[in-house]
């Protein structure tokens, strides 16, 4: 366990990637937007699916429509989940 908020680590290891020699693997370039901003996740909605994650998704986690997309390529009529993927994982959070 680590010693401080997911959150908190996430920074870290964002401000560590853009501290990296740029040539190394995992360096970060200095004009590449926050990770959260990048994946489209509010940081608000992010803290939510952090402490909950495993009460709102069980099988698939992703934008809605590439979880649709899943379910029809698996034959499946529904997934636990695709609600919350709409509120908390739409592009335009």
């Amino acid at each position: 366990m680590l010693p401080f908020l997911l959150d908190h680590y996430l920074e870290l290891v964002d401000w560590s990637g853009r501290h990296l020699d740029p040539r190394k693997r995992g360096a970060i370039a200095v004009n590449t937007p926050p990770v959260l901003q990048r994946l489209g996740i509010s940081p608000k909605h992010w803290l939510c699916l952090n402490r909950n994650f495993e009460s709102h998704f069980k099988r698939l986690v992703g934008v809605a429509e590439k979880v649709r997309e899943a379910c029809t390529q698996q034959h499946k009529r529904w997934v636990h989940g695709l609600h919350d993927c709409e509120i908390y994982l739409s592009s335009s959070t």
